[in-house]
């Protein structure tokens, strides 16, 4: 059991954690911390946390683990707030898209990643956000990935991993250049899409229509342009390499579409098309979920 658990940071992911670790007995108490009193107050009044602190430093003073899921440009600031209350057992771990900015975070910080320093990423959301949109049930039977360094310790892998085993996650280990590039092209692309999309249909003269007469497929892809802006605002900027990569090579698949559009070529269309299905028939069965980013 985890005696102390801070978060930092109480909105849907760390909110989640909370109340699932709590249902499975997981957890002895939570604290949180962020700079919104009434926020945390309410986080309190939903049974999400057991209670809150505003300095972090007394937040992160005797917690087992520190969970951080705050905004990607705030982690730095974060870990630079309470670095001097945390002490050589404490567990710190986090729940960000991109995790080679999080490492240079904490490198920043801490001079080099403490060896109880645990990145990870909970693939699973949901479009609303805020503490108001938390759930106990959230990480059931989603993926969790761990991005251990060299230094990184054993026992406190194994301590993250059993926590989010416990709240029904699958846990995977990547190495963080592998997972930045993976989840570029799994989570943060598509979103980018997504934005992108909504973006460009508001500014129609017919949008209300659009949005009265959707039907499901456009309701699906459109759903993640309702994800947190400032979340994907700072995962764009903090994943960019990546991401440019991807939003890039999506780009000239665009182009090659529409000149077949233009050129009437049904036949170069159709395999494109057609590549699309089979590709996404043979891989769906590794594992389609519901997915945040």
């Amino acid at each position: 059991m985890i005696k102390k658990l801070t978060i930092f940071g109480v909105g849907l992911i760390g909110g989640s954690l909370a109340l699932a670790l709590k249902r499975a007995g997981a957890v002895g108490e939570v604290i949180g911390c962020s700079r919104n009193e009434s926020h945390l107050r309410q986080a309190v009044e939903l049974g999400v946390i057991d209670g809150f602190e505003l300095d972090p430093k007394v937040a992160a003073a005797g917690a087992d683990v520190i969970f951080l899921s705050v905004p990607m440009r705030a982690m730095e600031k974060v870990m630079s707030s309470f670095k001097s209350a945390v002490g050589p057992d404490t567990i710190i771990t986090d729940g960000g898209s991109s995790k080679a900015s999080v490492v240079a975070a904490a490198k920043n910080v801490f001079g080099d990643v403490p060896a109880n320093f645990v990145p990870g990423h909970p693939i699973a959301g949901r479009e609303k956000s805020g503490v108001t949109a938390a759930i106990d049930s959230l990480y059931e039977n989603h993926k969790v990935i761990l991005t251990p360094l060299a230094n990184t310790h054993d026992s406190a892998v194994d301590l993250v991993k059993k926590m989010w085993e416990t709240v029904g996650a699958h846990v995977e280990t990547l190495d963080v250049e592998q997972h930045d590039r993976v989840l570029a092209a799994t989570s943060h692309l598509p979103h980018v899409v997504a934005y992108a999309m909504v973006n460009t249909l508001s500014k129609t003269t017919f949008v209300d229509e659009i949005f009265q007469y959707a039907a499901g497929g456009f309701r699906d892809l459109s759903r993640i342009a309702s994800s947190d802006p400032t979340m994907w605002r700072d995962i764009c900027l903090e994943n960019k390499t990546a991401i440019l990569e991807m939003v890039a090579a999506y780009q000239q698949t665009l182009d090659t579409i529409k000149m077949k559009i233009e050129s009437d070529d049904a036949s170069g269309l159709f395999e494109i098309f057609e590549e699309a299905k089979t590709t996404r028939d043979s891989h769906v069965h590794l594992g389609d979920s519901k997915s945040r980013h």
